[in-house]
């Protein structure tokens, strides 16, 4: 329960029963009064009771743990949730018994809670939060694990110069394969496809046209053709000079 309407004789009366009933602090919530109410004639006659809308006050964690609380029961499953926020993160723990139920393959299970939180979160936010769920330290051993096979791919395109399609991943996943190889000489990689079925692709990078290649003797004979028309041009111009001085 996130919010309740309560009556009192006074304002504080009313505040005071729904603090109770949400078990909650004055900080937590905010009041709304929607009626002060008023003693009537000599306090006897015509009194009208105040009336009082007390609301929680958005808290991200808070909302998470009571959503996979509710979802972990129904499950029939002991888990200790830790949540907390980091700038705009939630990032939520898990510890229990037999964690592998909720990881799931390959991280299934353990993404579908995160998407359900999200969805269940962000409802109420007034502006995005992204939400990651982890236990065991598993985000961390799938980023290895990724990076690991992002490499290993690299190498196989570049040998067999062929594109290589990934398992459709979570935009997370696709993100940590694009890191890995984005300063890759040889590959570049892109998504495709439509979610939850996207994929991420490792390809060659498209060859730079080569510099037309010039032999040393090529060069050397380029530099001799040159000094030859400097040098033949020189006779000319003598000549030419030796006639004018004849003539004058």
């Amino acid at each position: 329960m996130d919010e309740i309407k309560k009556s009192g004789k006074t304002v504080e009366e009313a505040v005071a029963a729904a603090l109770a009933e949400l078990k909650a602090e004055k900080e937590e919530v905010t009041i709304t009064v929607l009626d002060e109410g008023s003693r009537g004639f000599l306090g006897m006659f015509g009194s009208k009771e105040a009336v009082v809308l007390v609301k929680r006050n958005f808290k991200p964690e808070r909302v998470a743990e009571n959503f996979l609380r509710e979802v972990f029961v129904s499950m029939g499953l002991i888990i200790k949730i830790d949540a907390r926020m980091e700038d705009k993160h939630l990032l939520v723990d898990l510890t229990g018994d037999d964690m592998g139920i909720l990881i799931g393959k390959r991280g299934q299970t353990l993404d579908a809670l995160q998407y359900l939180v999200n969805l269940v979160v962000n409802k109420q936010s007034p502006s995005y939060i992204s939400v990651m769920l982890d236990t065991e330290n598993y985000r961390q051993r799938r980023k290895e694990t990724l990076e690991t096979l992002a490499f290993h791919l690299a190498k196989k395109v570049k040998h067999t110069r062929k594109n290589v399609v990934l398992e459709p991943m979570n935009p997370y996943e696709r993100r940590i394969i694009h890191s890995t190889l984005q300063n890759d000489r040889y590959v570049t990689t892109f998504s495709e496809g439509e979610e939850p079925f996207r994929n991420v692709v490792i390809a060659l990078k498209p060859r730079e046209p080569k510099k037309p290649y010039k032999s040393e003797r090529s060069e050397r004979s380029e530099r001799s053709e040159r000094f030859d028309t400097t040098v033949s041009t020189q006779p000319n111009e003598i000549t030419e000079d030796l006639d004018e001085s004849a003539q004058a």
